[in-house]
């Protein structure tokens, strides 16, 4: 099979509950998704309905109750705790509505940090960070903490530091849901351009309707499963 057909992620009949009082509160009922590489998906439903709950299984944040999670032709079915968090560092990147940068360290340093932790020298990690947050307009903005960046530029950075190490699979929660109209869709660019460049796959959850309808197509979770909207 051509390297191009194979689904950076796949879900397979994904199931997820957790337990309410005597009983269980069906989340995911068999949800299925092929995500390909290049293609940016926007998942739109309202709070509660299982957003972030998708991603997790999707990040193998969560271990799902049943089906299977399958990242770049992969089952994680059968993964051990180590194998599933080695898949997560070197294949999944993931973008939060809250930037979670580390405060003491650069712009530069926050992008270096989980590449070295995957064993990139400093140098090797240093020119690619470098060369990532410049991309993202941030070249000018290297030696700068995140106290003194804007909320755009530090989603940016953000953004940078889940891709750092080439993941095939990018999930982001609510990624501009913090920043105002303006900044939101100039952050939102940077991320599609990063996306079609790169040729990473994006499964993005958020509530804005404008995003979305930039994105290659639109699911909602309804009951459990996903269902493509118009």
């Amino acid at each position: 099979m051509a390297e191009e057909a194979i689904p950076a992620l796949r879900l397979a009949r994904v199931e997820r509950r957790y337990p309410e009082g005597e009983g269980f509160l069906e989340i995911l009922r068999g949800v299925e998704l092929a995500l390909m590489p290049g293609e940016m998906v926007a998942l739109v439903a309202p709070s509660g309905a299982g957003k972030s709950t998708l991603l997790h299984v999707a990040g193998l944040l969560e271990k799902p109750d049943g089906g299977d999670v399958v990242i770049g032709g992969r089952s994680t079915a059968a993964m051990s705790d180590a194998e599933r968090t080695r898949t997560r560092r070197e294949e999944i990147g993931f973008v939060y509505q809250f930037h979670h940068l580390l405060p003491e360290f650069t712009a530069l340093e926050n992008v270096v940090m989980p590449q070295m932790i995957r064993g990139l020298s400093r140098k090797e990690a240093k020119g690619r960070a470098a060369e990532l947050l410049a991309f993202l307009g941030l070249g000018e903005r290297l030696t700068h903490r995140p106290a003194k960046l804007s909320g755009g530029e530090q989603q940016r950075v953000a953004i940078a530091r889940a891709v750092a190490n080439a993941p095939r699979l990018l999930l982001a929660d609510e990624p501009t849901g913090n920043l105002d109209p303006q900044t939101s869709r100039h952050v939102f660019s940077t991320l599609v351009s990063l996306v079609r460049a790169s040729g990473l796959a994006a499964l993005v959850a958020t509530h804005n309707l404008e995003l979305a309808e930039r994105m290659d197509r639109r699911l909602t979770l309804r009951d459990g499963l996903l269902v493509e909207l118009d």
